[in-house]
């Protein structure tokens, strides 16, 4: 992330992080299957489509997630790093026409005895549109939301 200040760093960035009952292998199985991505994905009430993936540093994700007020939302992910089962990360960014949201995720998947903590981080262009993002489309709730998500999610498949 380079030599960018840890202060100019944080007022850039949504971070979510939890500890999930469940082992890092199948946490990030969960996180890199579209399977099971589909089953999680997003913040409550959104469901998600992938149309393809290819999860590899260069490869893309194009899925749709589909809101509870019945629009669609056009999504694509390109992958810059994948180190299995450790972190990933992502420039994210909506339709190809466009979309004002785009970010950069940084995934880690670390692994405490069995469970798995979790850290999400958007990282944005700026503070200002970090700020924007988070008050209009709500982006710190539904990164909790969806972190959630799959940390139940991945307690059912645990149990199996």
């Amino acid at each position: 992330m380079g030599a960018e200040s840890d202060i100019a760093l944080a007022a850039r960035s949504i971070v979510t992080t939890r500890i999930i009952d469940a082992p890092r292998t199948l946490v990030f199985e969960a996180w890199t299957d579209p399977k099971h991505l589909a089953q999680w994905w997003g913040p409550n009430g959104f469901s998600t489509t992938t149309s393809s993936f290819d999860m590899r540093p260069g490869g893309v994700w194009r899925f749709v997630m589909h809101g509870p007020d019945g629009r669609d939302y056009q999504n694509h992910v390109t992958f810059e790093e994948v180190v299995k089962p450790e972190r990933l990360v992502y420039r994210h960014g909506g339709a190809d026409d466009g979309d004002p949201i785009a970010f950069r995720s940084f995934v880690t998947f670390e692994d405490l005895n069995g469970k798995t903590r979790i850290t999400l981080r958007g990282v944005f262009p700026t503070a200002e549109e970090r700020e924007r993002v988070a008050r209009e489309v709500h982006a710190v709730e539904g990164a909790q939301q969806t972190i959630a998500r799959l940390a139940e999610y991945v307690a059912r498949l645990a149990v199996r």
